[in-house]
């Protein structure tokens, strides 16, 4: 033995200390945490590009688009997002969160450098479809992700802080509209949403720790500890890795059903389309809405600013929020919340006034989405979640796709200002679901 108290190694020269694994904070899952942000940062980009650009679009005879193939358009992207969503939790379960996530950047990456050289709505259309294959199994992926490296009780901060880059990109996307599209025209914006394939898919293939639970699942006993350590986390238990093989997969998805939770899931699936809804009909459709009300093209597009910006400043406080009251509570009261902004939105009000209400209105709309999504986190075990999630945010892009075909159909009719009367319904309704689904797993557990 050394005077330090060292074992002394056969040489008699004090052995290197072995060093204690890292405590599990969120300075100890820092860099997952910043990875799942910049890859959510440039989706929240993609989905909002479109919303930023579409009057200088519409306003394009070379392109041919009308309000009606406009939201018809809209739809087609979270159409994508649907498919690309459900096929996700089967599909990381079996090949691994890293690679389904780096080719989910790829192929959106692609389907905005297919928009960028479009010529006609049906070619522009292909192609955002395409890029909503890639974002709908971006983002399952890196919620599940986050919640699973997240430290003990701070799931929905963690879920928070990560939705926050979703908004930095929705405002970066509009500034992006500002300044390219007058500049440089519609189609130059598009180009810029090729840059995630050059930053950010290089980084997660290199840098992204695969889940410990799914190294587990696949045998890989020996890697899931060294990524659980390395990080700080519990090592993964049996009962935390998620089912193999075609059968174990299936299985996955039948556990969405069982007792205890069987009620529960297809409430949040509705409250999550009703969030869905509100997020992509306001991002496509409220410069539009604003400016038929009476409002200027420049403060149309630059509502969409300060709504994402309210969003980033919502997901901080709905996050530290649920973690001490509940993600269903919180979701359940920001969905009232978000009811209101959208009436007080359908009234011409002064234009500072108008601009505090958008920006209180995205603090709660954004938001009470997300908490959804850490609610699952709270209703369903470990092994379940990525399918889970992937589930709900699926069957929640009905919404997605709903939400801008209506926006495109009141347009059409000349009813856009209808929307902010739609929008306040699905507040309405989403804040009825998600308040069911505490009752439903009470009931369900006792």
């Amino acid at each position: 033995m050394s005077p330090t108290g060292t074992p002394a190694s056969p040489t008699g020269t004090s052995a290197a200390p072995v060093p204690l694994p890292a405590r599990h904070t969120f300075r100890s899952v820092a860099p997952v945490l910043a990875l799942c942000w910049l890859a959510v940062f440039f989706d929240g980009m993609d989905v909002s590009v479109y919303g930023a650009v579409l009057p200088h679009m519409l306003d394009d005879p070379s392109l041919g688009l009308t309000p009606a193939a406009a939201g018809a358009i809209g739809s087609w992207v979270t159409f994508g997002m649907l498919i690309g969503a459900l096929g996700t939790g089967t599909l990381t379960d079996w090949l691994g969160h890293r690679p389904v996530l780096v080719t989910s950047v790829l192929v959106f990456s692609a389907g905005s450098a297919a928009c960028a050289v479009s010529g006609g709505p049906a070619a522009f259309g292909a192609g955002r479809f395409l890029a909503g294959l890639g974002l709908g199994g971006l983002m399952p992926i890196c919620l599940s992700t986050v919640m699973e490296f997240a430290p003990p009780r701070r799931a929905a901060l963690a879920t928070g802080l990560l939705m926050t880059s979703y908004h930095a990109g929705g405002m970066v996307a509009t500034g992006l509209g500002l300044t390219l599209a007058p500049a440089l025209g519609w189609r130059s914006v598009f180009w810029a949403g090729v840059l995630p394939a050059v930053i950010a898919a290089p980084l997660l293939l290199r840098l992204l720790p695969e889940s410990p639970g799914v190294l587990l699942a696949k045998g890989r006993t020996a890697e899931a500890h060294a990524v659980a350590d390395r990080y700080g986390m519990a090592r993964p238990a049996p009962a935390d890795a998620p089912p193999q093989g075609a059968k174990g997969r299936l299985g996955s998805v039948l556990a969405l059903f069982r007792s205890g939770v069987r009620w529960a899931t297809p409430l949040l699936w509705l409250a999550s389309f009703c969030g869905l809804l509100l997020v992509y009909g306001v991002n496509t459709w409220l410069p539009q809405m604003m400016r038929t009300s009476g409002y200027g093209l420049t403060s149309s597009v630059s509502f969409l600013l300060v709504i994402n910006a309210g969003g980033i400043a919502g997901m901080f406080l709905a996050g530290r929020t649920a973690d001490r009251f509940g993600p269903v509570a919180v979701s359940a009261l920001w969905f009232l919340l978000t009811a209101a902004g959208a009436l007080l939105l359908g009234r011409h009000l002064p234009l500072g006034l108008t601009y505090v209400v958008v920006a209180l209105t995205g603090i709660w709309l954004f938001s009470a989405q997300t908490m959804v999504y850490a609610a699952v986190n709270h209703v369903f075990p470990p092994a379940d979640r990525t399918t889970a999630m992937g589930w709900v945010t699926g069957i929640g892009r009905t919404g997605a796709v709903v939400g801008p075909w209506l926006g495109g159909v009141l347009a059409a009719g000349g009813n856009s200002r209808l929307g902010f009367a739609v929008f306040a319904s699905a507040g309405l309704l989403g804040a009825a679901a998600i308040g069911l689904v505490a009752v439903a797993t009470r009931r369900g557990r006792g």
